[in-house]
């Protein structure tokens, strides 16, 4: 009790580990979970059936773990959880999931979410990802590892953003992203191959070679773009465009972004 400072308002039930430090007027609801070595800086709210991993800070005014903006919303159970050592900044706000999107909002492990941003109900995120100043993930969709997503972007419901790739600033989302694509113009253009984060990665000259070409074909090669990505099924030996293949192969409710 020491790690919590006594204007902070903790309900009864909440389950809080010994090596929790909680800061001025936050509020812990009853049925929150805070795992070992989280820190909730002043004015933090974390509410719901929300847990929290080890050693996540949550910054002042961050409001974790309410209910859905959807009207669809009739107070069923839900729950928000969220990974290991994840950065949450002022005014982040992340809500729980509904019944009609599986119960569940999940964050995976090393995220940043900076100011001002919003995860949506029932949306799943992967590890590592970056969701840059008053960015909006919309409800339903799926953001892969590794993905960065620009300041004032907006990624529409049920929208699935492949691992690594990126997503410029005050750009619209509308479409799926293919792994490790690189969208950027107001209304979304898949505009080439996010190059910079791969060599970051370290990924092998081959593999970037690979999916240089592999892009090419998605881009200019006969057929749909279905057809594309199977013919390059067939034809590759790269992990990483059979990553992009399965991708695109996999069931979506939506259409991609294609190269121009």
């Amino acid at each position: 009790m020491s790690n919590i400072h006594p204007s902070a308002v903790i309900e009864e039930g909440a389950q809080i580990d010994a090596s929790v430090r909680i800061g001025p007027f936050c509020l812990v609801g009853s049925e929150v979970v805070l795992k070992a070595g989280v820190e909730l800086k002043s004015h933090a709210v974390v509410k719901g059936r929300t847990e929290v991993g080890e050693d996540t800070v949550i910054f002042s005014f961050a409001v974790i773990g309410e209910i859905p903006q959807d009207l669809k919303f009739k107070g069923e159970a839900s729950r928000l959880v969220i990974g290991k050592r994840n950065r949450i900044r002022e005014h982040v706000t992340m809500n729980c999931g509904t019944e009609g999107g599986g119960g569940l909002t999940q964050i995976g492990d090393d995220g940043l979410f900076m100011a001002g941003c919003h995860i949506a109900h029932d949306a799943i995120l992967g590890d590592r990802v970056i969701v840059v100043n008053s960015a909006a993930v919309a409800g339903h969709c799926i953001i892969e590892d590794d993905v960065i997503i620009g300041g004032l972007a907006g990624i529409h419901q049920f929208v699935r953003i492949g691992q690594g790739a990126i997503i410029g600033a005050v750009t619209m989302v509308t479409n799926d992203v293919i792994p490790y694509g690189l969208v950027q113009a107001p209304r979304g253009d898949l505009d080439g191959l996010n190059l910079v984060g791969l060599k970051r990665r370290g990924v092998a000259r081959t593999d970037i070679t690979a999916l240089r070409a592999a892009f090419q074909m998605l881009a200019q090669g006969e057929g749909t773009f279905h057809d594309r990505a199977r013919r390059l099924g067939d034809e590759t030996e790269s992990a990483y465009v059979r990553q992009i293949v399965e991708f695109v192969m996999a069931d979506t409710g939506r259409h991609f972004l294609t190269p121009k």
